[in-house]
């Protein structure tokens, strides 16, 4: 299956220039549902976006590298993703969702596939808090691979889960900057806590998710995003979130890419955020 034609038609070209390597570090691919069919139990039916789709949109934005984030649509079949990855290995790298039923040898293909983390739900509109003792298991299998443990989160479950995350004896990525709402400011009880967790030398933040957080032209989102970067500046990613699943909005990844000169005006820090970080973390 190849891109909608129609589909580039509608995005602008962003007027920053990414530097070389750039990676975006929180994507998905859906299906085509053809070949890889959603999960039975998915609280939502994504349109198509294979890969050819992606590669184009990365290609038009010049994206060189990207993080394949498998989403709960698809559930614990990570086929789609892993089918990308083995399109074209040195570009790609995966992040899957799994559970207790996955072996050694499921987790060392994953590995020779690319995949260097899992991903876990916390957000009510997606099931709410998962199986912690299926959680447990995870970490216990995955912690002495160098892998990480991405955690979706909604602003509200930051502070209810505190705990459970200080405790993570591994790398954790929390997406989205935890995805507190913009517009109740900096000190919000959530983005304080937030920036609790960034002080453990384990944490990770992706600051994508700027159109989860707030509408257009994003204003509201440029000064969390700018927080968590003068707070860790060496452990932060950034992302489309292409093809935003259950979006508020329909989103221009070209807006989306010209926000990161307003949150890191630095050239130094561009780099860190868009290449070195991501390479480090994900062995590119």
């Amino acid at each position: 299956m190849s891109a909608n034609p129609d589909f580039l038609a509608k995005r602008r070209k962003p007027v920053f220039k990414l530097p070389a390597g750039a990676t975006d570090a929180h994507c998905h691919v859906f299906g085509p549902g053809a070949v890889f069919p959603y999960a039975p139990n998915r609280r939502y039916t994504p349109e198509d976006a294979p890969k050819e789709m992606l590669r184009a949109l990365h290609d038009h934005l010049g994206i060189s590298r990207a993080v394949i984030v498998q989403a709960s649509c698809h559930g614990t079949d990570n086929r789609a993703m892993m089918d990308c990855l083995a399109w074209d290995p040195k570009r790609y790298r995966g992040v899957a969702i799994v559970d207790d039923t996955f072996t050694d040898g499921d987790y060392d293909k994953m590995h020779a596939a690319g995949v260097r983390g899992v991903r876990f739900n916390f957000i009510k509109h997606l099931g709410g808090t998962p199986d912690m003792d299926v959680f447990y298991k995870v970490i216990d299998r995955i912690k002495g691979r160098g892998w990480h443990v991405v955690l979706h989160l909604g602003g509200p479950d930051i502070i209810p889960n505190m705990e459970t995350i200080r405790k993570l004896p591994l790398t954790f990525v929390i997406d989205h900057m935890g995805r507190v709402p913009a517009k109740d400011g900096l000190d919000q009880p959530p983005f304080k806590a937030l920036m609790e967790l960034a002080k453990l030398d384990n944490c990770w933040i992706k600051v994508c998710g700027a159109e989860r957080i707030d509408f257009p032209p994003y204003d509201k989102a440029v000064p969390v995003a700018r927080r968590i970067l003068e707070t860790i500046p060496d452990k932060v990613m950034w992302g489309t979130d292409f093809p935003h699943p259950n979006a508020s909005h329909e989103a221009d990844e070209a807006d989306l890419v010209d926000l990161v000169p307003q949150f890191a005006p630095e050239a130094d820090l561009q780099r860190r955020v868009l290449v070195d970080n991501p390479a480090r973390l994900y062995e590119f």
